[in-house]
C-alpha cells in the first residue's frame, strides 16, 4: 500500500500543482449551460459522500498544520478544482465539531472545527448535518458544528441549534436558480435527542420529508435537493428501505410537478449505485471522501470505504415558469483516499498522470452502474 500510494502521490505531483494555482472560489469554467430565451441559466452541482475524520485523519491535519493547528486543506486539494468549478457544490459533515483539543475519532466523534475552513476553501457551499453521529457530543456539538460552518461561510441543512433554525429551510445560490438543501438521517446511534429539543437533528420520515420539499417550493424553490443517510453499511446494492423510499419520494408530485428534483444518499461507507427513478435521479450512497483506515463487520479492513463518488448534474431551466428545472446531463467522478498520503485523490485524473489505479477507478464504475444509469445517461466524468 505504502508503495502505491507514493506512486499515486508522484504522478500526481502535476495534477495538484494545476488544482493548487485555481482560487477557493467558485470560478467560471467553460461548460457552465447557457442562458435561456429569457436570460434565466441553468447550473452545475456538485455533490460527494462523508466527511468522516477518525483519529488518524486528525493526525494527519495537525502534521499538514505544521504541529500547532489542523490544516485539512491539503487534504482536500484533489477534488478542489472540481468542487470550486460547480456553481453549487454540496458535501456531507457527518461528524460534529470538538473545542480546544478535545478531539476523538471512533465511535463517538468530535472532530476539529477547522474542517470547515477547508471545505469553504475547496469551493464548498452547504452541506448536509444530519447523521447517526449527529448526537455524539450532544446539543453542544451541533451548535459548536453549525457555528463553525457559519464562521466559514458554509450552509448547513439537517441539524439546529433553535427551534427557528429547524423550521428555516437552507436555500443557497446556483447561478440564478434558488436550491433548496432538505438532511434526514435514519437513527442517531441510540442517542436520545437533547431534553426540550425535538427539532435539533431531522430524522427520516416521508410524510416529513415530503411536507417540508413542498413546504420549500412553496417557499420559492426552483429544485429542492434532499440529503439522505440511510442504507445498510457495506452492502455494495441499496437495501429495500432505500428502494422504496427512492420510489415513494420521487412519485410525489404537487400540481404535476415533482416534488423533489434530487437525492443524494450517504452512510453506507462504500460507493452505491446512481439510479433514474420517476424520471428523478438518486445516489443510493457516494462512499466516504474523507475517512482513516475503514474497518468491515468481519474486521478486515476494507479498501471499499475509502472509495466514493462525486455527482455531478447539470440543470437547465424550464421553458415556461412553474415548470421543472430539468437534468440535462448526469455524470459520476470516481474517487479514493489515500489513507497513507492522506489525500483524496480524483482517479480520472491520477490515471491520466500515470498511476496504477484503473482497478479501483473500475470497481467504482461497476457499482455506480450496476442499476443500469448508464442506459439513462449517466456518463464518468473528470
Amino acid at each position: 500500500m505504502i508503495a502505491r500510494s507514493r506512486q499515486v502521490a508522484l504522478a500526481l505531483t502535476a495534477v495538484l500543482a494545476a488544482g493548487a494555482a485555481c482560487q477557493a472560489h467558485k470560478h467560471e469554467a467553460p461548460g457552465h449551460p447557457a442562458p435561456s430565451a429569457n436570460g434565466t441559466r441553468g447550473f452545475t452541482l456538485v455533490a460527494s459522500g462523508d466527511v468522516l475524520p477518525h483519529s488518524s485523519i486528525i493526525e494527519r491535519a495537525r502534521y499538514d498544520g505544521g504541529g500547532t493547528g489542523y490544516d485539512f486543506r491539503p487534504m482536500l486539494s484533489g477534488v478542489e478544482p472540481v468542487v470550486s468549478r460547480a456553481d453549487l457544490a454540496l458535501c456531507h459533515m457527518e461528524t460534529v465539531y470538538g473545542a480546544q483539543g478535545d478531539y476523538t475519532g471512533y465511535p463517538t466523534f468530535k472532530s476539529p472545527p477547522e474542517v470547515a475552513r477547508a471545505l469553504a476553501a475547496t469551493g464548498y457551499d452547504g452541506c448536509s448535518t444530519a447523521s447517526n453521529h449527529t448526537l455524539d457530543d450532544g446539543a453542544d456539538g451541533i451548535r459548536r458544528t453549525l457555528d463553525a460552518l457559519d464562521r466559514a461561510g458554509v450552509g448547513h441543512a439537517g441539524s439546529a441549534r433553535t427551534e427557528a433554525e429547524a423550521r428555516t429551510v437552507t436555500v443557497l445560490r446556483a447561478g440564478t436558480a434558488r436550491v433548496a438543501h432538505l438532511a434526514y438521517t435514519y437513527d442517531t446511534n441510540g442517542f436520545p435527542l437533547p431534553t426540550g429539543q425535538p427539532w435539533a437533528v431531522k430524522l427520516m420520515n416521508e410524510n416529513q420529508i415530503l411536507a417540508d420539499a413542498r413546504s420549500a417550493r412553496k417557499a420559492g424553490a426552483d429544485v429542492v435537493v434532499v440529503s439522505l443517510h440511510w442504507g445498510t453499511e457495506w452492502q455494495d446494492a441499496p437495501d429495500e428501505r432505500q428502494l422504496t423510499l427512492a420510489r415513494d419520494l420521487t412519485a410525489a408530485r404537487t400540481a404535476g410537478r415533482p416534488d423533489i428534483d434530487l437525492i443524494l444518499g450517504t452512510h453506507a461507507h462504500i460507493p452505491q449505485a446512481y439510479e433514474k427513478v420517476n424520471g428523478t435521479w438518486v445516489i443510493y450512497g457516494m462512499g466516504d471522501q474523507i475517512a482513516g483506515e475503514m474497518f468491515n463487520y468481519q474486521g478486515a479492513q476494507d479498501p471499499r470505504g475509502n472509495q466514493s463518488t462525486l455527482g455531478r448534474f447539470t440543470f437547465a431551466p424550464p421553458a415556461r415558469a412553474g415548470q421543472r428545472w430539468r437534468v440535462t446531463k448526469a455524470e459520476f467522478v470516481p474517487q479514493w483516499f489515500d489513507v497513507d498520503a492522506g489525500r483524496v485523490v480524483n482517479l480520472n485524473e491520477a490515471l491520466a498522470a500515470g498511476a496504477d489505479v484503473r482497478a479501483v477507478r473500475d470497481r467504482i464504475r461497476q457499482v455506480v452502474l450496476s442499476r443500469g444509469a448508464g442506459k439513462d445517461g449517466l456518463t464518468m466524468g473528470r
